[in-house]
């Protein structure tokens, strides 16, 4: 950019920067729903508490259902995105 350019548009440089932000804010956001490793580390804390008989096995079943979906999801979104 030349310095016309710059001193041009400097009265948006808070808009550009509030922009940034929010990008920034974003990407960590998808990046943190995009974990697997919570979901993973929640799907060992299920069987642990199955085997330890604190709930049954049909509410095993049906959380298990919802974490592996969920799995699904993010390796889907990791592989449309190629990260």
């Amino acid at each position: 950019m030349g310095l016309l350019t710059q001193l041009a548009t400097l009265p948006l440089a808070p808009v550009r920067g509030v922009a940034w932000v929010v990008e920034r804010a974003i990407e960590a956001a998808e990046n943190e729903y995009y974990d697997p490793a919570p979901i993973e580390r929640e799907l060992a804390e299920l069987e642990r508490a199955l085997l330890a008989g604190d709930i049954d096995e049909e509410t095993f079943d049906r959380r298990e259902d919802e974490l592996l979906d969920r799995l699904d999801e993010i390796r889907a979104h990791v592989q449309d995105t190629g990260t």
